[in-house]
């Protein structure tokens, strides 16, 4: 659902016994066929290493995803004389790259004509390396951005023309936009429920221009006007060059930023109350680089990352979108560490609830001695799903109180990283310039308000325009 590109070389029972409920046999490629991109049975070890470059290839290819070889021990365990070949995808794989030039000619028109456009940035945008020339696109015509969460970072969030994130935790600016705009180009994007909430409430006044390399995304949520079928850096370059002049649409860039002034994320922070997230998360940012990476699990911890930090720069961001996998944080950070230049921090700002999914990752960044620091903002609860029991359900509390939390800065010395705590204000930059400064892994156990919620925010199918600001508003 994230368009990640990655290979799993699963183990399987050898060839005789498969089809016998053999010990621990699964029918992995049956199984695994709705969330795969590909995936294939290696039946014979002549061809096992060709099945396998084949998997990296498509993993690679147009959209991005997840492939998979199904390996028999037998198979694995076999000689071969055969070299595998090269990493390509098959002859019946095709993907377009360049959108049919009439309608690009259309969509033109279209925004030329257009008093109120927007340009809605996916994760598309960042996977199929458009940052830029979006960018440049929306600078040179001065058309306001607004992205989903996985497209983050693919436009500088403190430019002018930034409207940031829309969806249901998205900023009050970003909805206002959407739902008022007249021309909406989408570049990369799914137009999942998150995004979208409503879908008869989504950009109701606006003409689609979709532009999307797989074509089963095109119209499946929201109706495409103008279908443009091909890579994101493709189709926006054919855009720019067939745009002769740019929309006149100087009250309603207006309007953006009366909106961002009206709807501002400014949060209060009482000195009689606990530590407000907002304020840790500001202080990290403040504290790193435009180039830091950050991680994060999921729930309100994750919209909080998402909602105060400044995003200027793509591959800073790092989370799990479609499916909202708790416990994502440590091991992305893990990852995103080996991967990044030497001089990028990474930070995984995470929850309670999800660190401790899977703090046993910590065995492995001490091991490896991987610079990363974690941010756990402790509450106490699973704290979206206490957010929405309180919200939706009357304030029936189940599974989401957790008053009995470990705690995480001594967990970390235990492990061989570093611990450090935070419960007042003015321990929060030191601690923070501590933890960054130390050459290995390190835990923050930061301990915020409890009753802190992730405002602004669209009930589940509703309208983004109607977005709440307070609980009293759902």
């Amino acid at each position: 659902m994230d368009s990640d590109p990655m290979v799993a070389l699963t183990g399987q029972v050898a060839r005789d016994f498969v089809g016998n409920d053999a010990f621990q046999e699964t029918d992995t490629t049956g199984v695994t066929t709705p969330v795969t991109k590909d995936n294939t049975f290696a039946s014979d070890p002549d061809t096992v290493g060709s099945d396998v470059s084949e998997a990296f290839a498509l993993a690679r290819e147009g959209r991005p995803g997840p492939t998979l070889v199904d390996l028999p021990k037998d198979v694995s365990n076999a000689d071969t004389d055969c070299e595998p070949d090269e990493p390509k995808v098959p002859d019946t794989y095709e993907v377009q790259e360049r959108a049919d030039p009439e309608i690009v000619e259309q969509a033109a028109r279209r925004i030329e004509n257009s008093s109120k456009p927007a340009l809605l940035l996916g994760g598309g945008v960042i996977k199929g390396e458009a940052s830029e020339a979006c960018r440049e696109f929306a600078i040179e015509h001065e058309i306001p951005v607004i992205t989903t969460m996985p497209g983050i970072g693919s436009f500088p969030e403190d430019h002018e023309l930034s409207m940031e994130m829309a969806g249901m935790h998205g900023t009050g600016y970003a909805n206002m936009a959407v739902t008022h705009c007249d021309t909406l180009i989408g570049i990369g994007t799914r137009f999942d429920d998150r995004l979208t909430g409503g879908i008869e409430t989504f950009a109701p006044d606006a003409e689609l221009i979709h532009v999307d390399i797989d074509p089963a995304e095109i119209s499946k949520n929201i109706h495409a006007d103008y279908p443009l079928i091909g890579d994101a850096e493709t189709v926006v370059t054919q855009l720019a060059e067939e745009i002769e002049t740019s929309p006149q649409a100087t009250k309603w860039r207006a309007q953006c930023q009366q909106w961002k002034s009206d709807y501002s994320m400014a949060y209060d922070a009482p000195e009689d109350r606990p530590i407000q997230p907002e304020f840790v998360v500001e202080a990290l940012d403040e504290a790193t680089s435009d180039r830091a990476i950050v991680t994060t699990g999921v729930g309100q911890h994750q919209m909080w990352a998402c909602q105060y930090w400044t995003y200027t720069e793509p591959r800073t961001w790092v989370s799990s979108h479609g499916l909202g996998a708790m416990g994502y944080g440590l091991p992305s950070a893990i990852g995103a560490r080996i991967a990044a230049d030497d001089d990028q921090e990474v930070v995984c700002i995470d929850g309670d609830g999800s660190f401790l999914m899977t703090l046993q990752g910590l065995s492995v960044a001490v091991r490896e001695n991987l610079d990363i620091t974690v941010v756990v903002l402790n509450n106490e609860y699973i704290g979206m799903v206490r957010q929405w029991q309180d919200a939706f359900f009357e304030g029936r509390h189940s599974a989401s109180e957790y008053n009995w939390m470990p705690e995480f800065d001594k967990l970390a010395e235990a492990f061989g990283a570093r611990g450090f705590r935070i419960d007042e204000y003015d321990e929060v930059a030191d601690t923070i310039e501590e933890a960054l400064s130390y050459d290995g892994p390190s835990v923050i156990d930061a301990h915020i308000d409890p009753q802190a919620n992730v405002y602004p925010m669209v009930p589940s199918g509703g309208d983004n325009g109607q977005f709440a600001l307070a609980e009293d508003q759902l």
